[in-house]
């Protein structure tokens, strides 16, 4: 067994990913095709004010529920995916109908990937096939060929179902309102029976057919077509904990894209905030989530650090163009890139209560600021001397227009997204949170750090926050770049070499 150990030596605690191997993963759910014809755009259509694509390839990849089972795959688990397909033949003998050409390609790919797959032709209907037309990496359009399979006979797909639920360890029910999922309360029941965790990607507004569920997983778009929009930390809190009351569930697992991933369970809630990185493409990345979750489950994981492999694999799959998987190399070094399984980007509230909760933990708080527009080595120095005051460092990222209010035209070079990504990826990082005003005063009267460190020729009595974080008993440090090293002169610098 090969195991990637984790050592976060602050708390002394060891993660390991573990085998996935021996985990039984059975997918059930809304099956897709979806294409890619790509190609050069180099003029307007003379017929419509529209692009020319030259198109010079194409590609089929699974989608949907098939999707996740790729995922799943990818880590080495054992996985078998049932779902509906078009079909041709005899509409009233079952036996007799064909897979159309779309559930062939589906089943070659997914066997290609290692997973088992029973697809059920359905006679008159076609496989969902979804086709994106792209150009230099950017989609143009897309075309939806789906009909849903929401009135048609399951019972050959229940059947199978039944047939394998007793030899698995975690039931996926990846639900894209297609109609393969019109009655999931029957595989619920069906799982619950034979002691199965059951992991559901849920759509629509009726969440109640997902009664008695382990966990779901819904996006926050998701979450609110069904408890509404949420007013604050407190209030999400409140909508997600009653949301998983009455539907008896174990767990609520809310994916929150630039704001990572919140956990509802019996336990405190648990906040995943992104690991910040530029996205490439999100197609898939709900997928992937819950394929990681589920595999993770099946592996015999907690359900919290379950939770934080697959926030892990989420960022690492945004990265890659279309629906993709993540290996578990890339998984491993994902989590070995740093020393606390919840750093990265938070919103000023998620960032409170994480201090909050840290601090009563004993854990010593350190808080800096600034633009850190292009970051340079004068910075690295600075943000490592001052993770050293403390066990976790927070930086405070003016936003793009508080950057240009202070340093003028043509500042920032960089956005807010990117210098936070560049910020959350260095070691001595822990978590970085934007401000919009001028000075990060009204932060970090929130915050309350336990040191507060300004670089610079600054006076105490002249850094923002500096009153607060003495009045509640803490500390304010004054420290040097790196002399000779400064944004402002790398810009002239390159400006110079340019003339």
């Amino acid at each position: 067994m090969l195991l990637f150990a984790l050592i976060i030596p602050n708390d002394l605690i060891t993660m390991t990913l573990p085998d996935f191997k021996p985990a039984r993963i059975l997918i059930v759910g809304d099956v897709m095709l979806d294409r890619y014809f790509s190609g050069a755009t180099q003029r307007i259509s003379p017929e419509a004010p529209v692009p020319v694509v030259k198109v010079n390839n194409n590609e089929d990849r699974p989608g949907g529920a098939a999707n996740v089972a790729i995922n799943a795959a990818a880590l080495g688990a054992q996985v078998e995916l049932l779902g509906l397909c078009g079909g041709h033949g005899d509409t009233g003998k079952t036996e007799l109908v064909q897979a159309d050409a779309g559930a062939n390609i589906l089943t070659t790919a997914l066997q290609a990937h290692h997973v088992a797959c029973q697809l059920i032709p359905i006679a008159g209907m076609e496989t969902i096939t979804k086709l994106r037309v792209m150009s230099r990496n950017q989609q143009l359009l897309r075309l939806d060929f789906e009909e849903s399979f929401a009135n048609v006979d399951k019972t050959p797909l229940l059947d199978a179902i039944k047939q394998r639920i007793a030899n698995v360890d975690v039931l996926v029910l990846s639900d894209y309102a297609k109609g393969t999922l019109s009655d999931p309360q029957a595989l619920i029941q069906l799982a619950i029976a034979h002691k199965v965790p059951v992991v559901i990607d849920p759509k629509g507004s009726d969440f109640s057919i997902y009664q008695g569920a382990t966990v779901i997983t819904p996006n926050l778009s998701e979450f609110a077509l069904v408890q509404g929009e949420h007013q604050s930390e407190a209030h999400l809190s409140e909508l997600a904990e009653a949301l998983r009351v009455q539907l008896q569930l174990d767990a609520l697992l809310l994916t929150r894209s630039e704001e990572g991933m919140s956990l509802f369970s019996e336990q405190p809630t648990y906040h995943l905030p992104a690991k910040a990185q530029e996205v490439y493409d999100v197609t898939g990345a709900g997928d992937t989530v819950v394929a990681v979750l589920a595999a993770a489950l099946g592996a015999g994981q907690q359900l919290q650090d379950a939770c934080v492999m697959a926030n892990h694999a989420a960022s690492i799959v945004v990265g890659k163009l279309g629906t993709s998987s993540v290996t578990p190399t890339e998984l491993a070094l994902s989590l070995q890139a740093k020393s606390h399984d919840d750093v990265g980007v938070l919103n000023a509230e998620q960032l409170c209560h994480t201090v909050r909760l840290l601090q009563s933990k004993g854990q010593k708080i350190v808080m800096t600021n600034g633009c850190f527009d292009i970051l340079h080595a004068g910075h690295v120095s600075y943000l490592q001397a001052a993770a050293n005051l403390g066990d976790r460092l927070i930086v405070a990222v003016n936003a793009d227009e508080s950057v240009t209010r202070l340093k003028g035209p043509g500042r920032p070079v960089n956005n807010v997204a990117r210098r936070m990504a560049v910020l959350a990826g260095l070691g001595a990082v822990d978590f970085v949170v934007p401000f919009s005003n001028d000075t990060p005063q009204a932060l970090i009267a929130q915050v309350l750090p336990d040191v507060l460190v300004k670089g610079g020729d600054y006076t105490i009595d002249q850094i923002a926050g500096g009153k607060e974080v003495l009045a509640n008993g803490g500390e304010v440090k004054v420290m040097h770049f790196e002399e000779g090293v400064s944004t402002t002169a790398i810009i002239k610098q390159i400006v110079q070499n340019q003339q």
